[in-house]
């Protein structure tokens, strides 16, 4: 036979197993106090009543004449049976000095010798006793009769201690339903508690509850997502590991309100959406996230579930497939203009033209030639300088001229570490590939760039490091006054969404300056157009994300910036 072990109960159910005996201990330590105080206070009742008894009937007239003739009992017996039945005692015995009764409930104990003691009543005392005597143990009060000061006889009324049990058992009695029904609610209201705590639980026990909490902390700190909770109130419930470095809190936040974690505005107010938002990117001071939000709701808002992912190094391995794609498409432009020029010298040599065939292919060469050695000698800085030749193609596929100024000036070597190349290319890339887009379709569409350094402007600056100059413009309608501040934000966008969407790339921009201290401005280019200016500090240890200037001028129209 096979028998099965119970397995643990669950919270609620140790919890209304823990009540229900609480509450019958209670009870039973009630009662039984009670029983024994109810006990004592009818034994004092008992000899109250007799003392009081004993005391009114030595004290009847009648009762001291009829103890000095030939027979007592005679007056006595229907006396004391009289006041034994108005005042619900069980026996009244009066007798002699020496102790013989003259009277007693049972006729037959008529005669025979008191049982009890009677020496303190012998001396003028009333006291009382619990003795058994003929009619069992009995609570009982001895008093003498006196005539004067003479003591003619004494009086003992008494209560049987059965009595006195009954009357004591009859309270209990009571006492038990009262009790009974106490338990009886307070069952009913710790089952009716429990159920809503087993519904809360969802049926678990403690050991599973603790568990759960375990995995729970565990799966918190080992997910590499950020995970936060807000409440009803958009207060901080809950957030992990993840959720504080992807956010750059720190210390104790649970409890704050999301407004206060000094998070950017766009990011703030998505957290504070009560619509729920998916894979929306945001940018923080050094990252891109895509953050997902979902309301917990149960008849009422809850709170919120926020989900966030880093994208950063996606988001940068993105601008570097574009710009490889770009350049794969300059170079199949390239080759075909090539193939296109290889064939015409072919052409030129077959109809006999030897020296208009040497000559077209040298002006080509040097004319390939000068535009590299333009940027290579404007910018020598390797990867700034692979930058411009590559966009340079770019632009000229898409009827753009791309022109480097001739106050650049940028020596290989010159820049420090603590300003990545990874950095540069996000910011001039951005920069020029937005300047192309505004110039194309303009007349005369070119876009001029300028790459240097120079001595810091700042007057309150800390230090006299020289600033690195990337400066912008183009010939296209210029950025609106109103939106030159707007123009920086993610998501903002004076063209058409493509299929990766716009207005990210100035924020990129604009977040990568942030992390170098510089500062970011716009403004009417000299010949019209906008112009973005670039100022790094050129420190050697690496700068700490600080504030980003954006410094406006009226330009022309409203432009193609994103």
């Amino acid at each position: 036979m096979r028998f099965s072990v119970p397995g643990p109960r669950s919270l609620a159910g140790q919890l209304f197993a823990m009540q229900a005996v609480l509450i019958a201990v209670v009870v039973a330590g009630y009662a039984l106090f009670t029983y024994v105080s109810d006990r004592s206070q009818a034994e004092e009742a008992a000899k109250r009543q007799a003392r009081a008894v004993a005391r009114s009937v030595a004290d009847s007239p009648s009762v001291q004449a009829a103890a000095r003739t030939p027979d007592p009992t005679a007056e006595l017996q229907p006396y004391a049976l009289k006041v034994m039945q108005d005042t619900e005692v069980d026996f009244i015995t009066i007798m002699n000095p020496r102790g013989i009764r003259w009277t007693h409930p049972d006729p037959r104990q008529i005669g025979q010798p008191f049982q009890g003691h009677t020496e303190k009543a012998l001396k003028g005392q009333t006291f009382t006793e619990t003795y058994t005597g003929t009619l069992g143990p009995s609570v009982r009060a001895v008093t003498p009769i006196q005539d004067g000061k003479e003591i003619v006889g004494l009086v003992s009324a008494g209560i049987r201690v059965e009595e006195i049990t009954q009357r004591v058992q009859d309270q209990l009695t009571a006492l038990l339903g009262v009790a009974a029904g106490a338990l009886a609610l307070g069952a009913v209201g710790t089952y009716v508690i429990n159920a809503r705590l087993r519904r809360h639980t969802h049926g678990m026990n403690a050991a599973q509850l603790s568990r759960m909490h375990d995995y729970h902390q565990a799966a918190l700190h080992a997910v590499r997502e950020g995970l936060l909770m807000l409440d009803g109130q958009y207060r901080v419930a809950l957030i992990n590991d993840g959720g504080r470095e992807l956010l750059g809190v720190a210390g104790d936040v649970v409890g704050r309100s999301v407004a206060e974690l000094g998070l950017p505005a766009p990011l703030t107010g998505a957290l504070l959406a009560s619509e729920p938002r998916v894979d929306e990117v945001h940018l923080t001071a050094s990252r891109v996230l895509v953050i997902n939000t979902s309301p917990v709701s149960g008849g009422e808002r809850r709170g919120t579930v926020v989900t966030l992912r880093d994208v950063t190094e996606l988001q940068s391995l993105m601008g570097e497939l574009d710009s490889e794609r770009g350049f794969t498409q300059a170079l199949r432009s390239q080759a075909h203009e090539a193939a296109n020029r290889l064939h015409t010298v072919v052409s030129l040599i077959e109809l006999g033209r030897a020296e208009e065939a040497v000559e077209f292919a040298t002006a080509e060469l040097e004319l390939a030639q000068a535009l590299t050695d333009q940027v290579v000698a404007a910018v020598s800085e390797p990867v700034l300088a692979a930058l411009l030749l590559g966009k340079t193609a770019q632009a000229n596929e898409r009827g753009v001229e791309l022109m480097v100024s001739e106050d650049s000036s940028l020596d290989d070597g010159l820049l420090p570490e603590s300003l990545p190349s990874r950095d540069l290319v996000t910011i001039l890339g951005n920069l020029i590939d937005n300047a192309v887009d505004a110039a194309q379709g303009s007349v005369r569409a070119r876009v001029t760039v300028a790459a240097y350094t120079q001595d810091t402007e700042d007057p309150e600056a800390l230090d006299d490091a020289p600033e690195l100059v990337l400066r912008v413009s183009d010939t296209g309608p210029g950025v609106d006054p109103e939106h030159a501040e707007a123009v920086f934000q993610r998501g903002f966008s004076t063209k058409p969404a493509g299929p990766g969407g716009r207005g990210l790339g100035l924020a990129l921009v604009r977040q990568a300056v942030q992390r170098h201290e510089g500062t970011l401005s716009v403004s009417e280019a000299d010949g019209g157009g906008a112009q973005f200016e670039v100022r790094l500090p050129l420190r050697e240890s690496g700068a700490v994300a600080g504030g980003v200037t954006s410094r406006t001028s009226v330009s022309r129209g409203a432009g193609g910036y994103a």
